[in-house]
């Protein structure tokens, strides 16, 4: 068959197909160009044109041609996740979500000024202080240095709102999110640049309108701190801190520099905005708590929750739970409204400082009841009850607040968020 037949053939077979998000004129000539076909390029753009919101989908899909290869792959128009965003934050939608990795285009994000644009060309990072010699690092620069890549989850300190009973894990818990990152560890650079053995703090600062700073004990970066510059195999998204953001496992994820243009070490702590009068937390006595960057264990039953409907029968309950105090050892669930716990299953495997997955059969016999999860970590830590909490700081909410979240399953099959419980 000649071209010219093959492109009048490609055009009585095109596909009425019509994609419910946007699709750049770029990626489209990408993918006509790789298969040389000027003719559904321009069929395409057409298509793409009219901006209808739903796809022609055939009886018999094997009876037309498909939609060629693209620049960038998308969702099929039938599942679309998304986050659900106010004026400085967006939150991950945890009960949409499969396994413990979170897309990166669905990783919450917070931010205090705005997501910067930054040339990765002209990117520095300096390094000076309590050292041999201050030193200037590029992209490129830390590209060339050992890269290492660990699984992980980041979770904003303030991630936890209650109030209403029609409440989904998203808008509960949703600034916690989990990815695999890759870059240098901090340890190699502080070597590099001869970190002062006396240094026990160090300031790092972002490149944002809000030029972020905040103190980090030395310690943290030899133990686990990285200076990560890719997320989930490709570069950092800006909202994450493209170029390159500090990462510190298992703290809270305001201590993680987003954008990271400075470190400086020193021998005390900085005492910034953000751990002053921010990101400390009332305690019992009228006593303030400071520096608490460990994220203490926590756990959510995404499934079922908020607003599914369940039928009578086998359910297979679903859940995540983290801890920044090393690895999830046990997970157990009621569903008597606490009278009775029983031991989940954890799937494999069960990584350090990150999401894992959990889930237990229950047999739903129609009658209205209570069910909740709790988290234990290999320190022996529990995760406490939301009295327990309230009990402890002498305050109903505020930063680090990880109570047991109770869910309440009606006689109709509906599923409410408890409040108080």
């Amino acid at each position: 068959m000649t071209m010219e037949k093959k492109r009048k053939v490609l055009e009585t077979q095109l596909p009425s197909v019509v994609p419910s998000v946007k699709i750049s004129r770029r990626r489209m000539l990408g993918g006509a160009a790789a298969l040389g076909l000027v003719l559904v390029q321009d069929s395409f753009g057409k298509i793409i044109q009219e901006a209808q919101p739903l796809f022609d989908v055939p009886k018999d899909p094997t009876k037309r041609l498909g939609v060629p290869p693209g620049i960038l792959g998308t969702r099929s128009p039938y599942e679309q996740p998304g986050k659900l965003p106010s004026l400085t934050s967006s939150r991950t939608p945890l009960q949409d979500l499969f396994g413990t990795i979170t897309p990166a285009d669905l990783h919450f994000e917070r931010n205090h000024g705005g997501v910067p644009a930054i040339d990765p060309t002209n990117y520095e990072l300096v390094i000076h202080g309590m050292v041999e010699k201050a030193m200037r690092f590029t992209l490129h620069d830390l590209k060339r240095f050992p890269s290492f890549t660990r699984t992980c989850f980041i979770e904003c300190s303030g991630n936890f709102r209650s109030g209403n009973t029609n409440l989904s894990p998203q808008e509960i818990c949703g600034l916690t999110s989990q990815s695999e990152w890759t870059g240098v560890m901090l340890s190699t650079l502080f070597r590099e640049v001869g970190a002062d053995s006396k240094a026990t703090w160090f300031l790092a600062e972002g490149n944002d309108a809000a030029v972020m700073t905040r103190s980090i004990p030395m310690a943290k970066a030899y133990e686990d701190a990285m200076l990560v510059y890719a997320q989930n195999g490709e570069a950092l998204r800006p909202e994450q801190g493209y170029p390159v953001r500090l990462l510190l496992p298992g703290w809270e994820g305001n201590t993680q520099v987003k954008w990271i243009r400075r470190i400086e070490i020193a021998d005390q702590p900085f005492m910034t905005r953000e751990e002053t009068s921010k990101y400390t937390e009332n305690i019992a006595g009228g006593k303030i708590r400071q520096f608490s960057f460990l994220m203490d264990a926590r756990s959510i039953i995404t499934f079922p929750s908020y607003p599914l409907q369940i039928e009578k029968g086998w359910v297979e309950i679903r859940g995540i739970a983290w801890t920044g105090r090393g690895k999830i050892t046990q997970v157990e669930v009621s569903t008597d409204e606490g009278r009775n716990w029983k031991q989940a299953v954890l799937q494999e495997p069960v990584l350090s400082k990150a999401h894992t997955a959990f889930r237990l059969l229950w047999y739903w016999d129609g009658r209205q009841t209570i069910i909740k999860s709790r988290a234990i970590d290999e320190t022996g830590y529990y995760q406490p009850s939301y009295q327990e909490l309230v009990t402890a700081r002498e305050s109903k909410g505020g930063y680090h607040f990880n109570p047991i979240t109770a869910w309440e399953v009606k006689k109709d099959g509906t599923i409410w968020l408890v409040n108080d419980r």
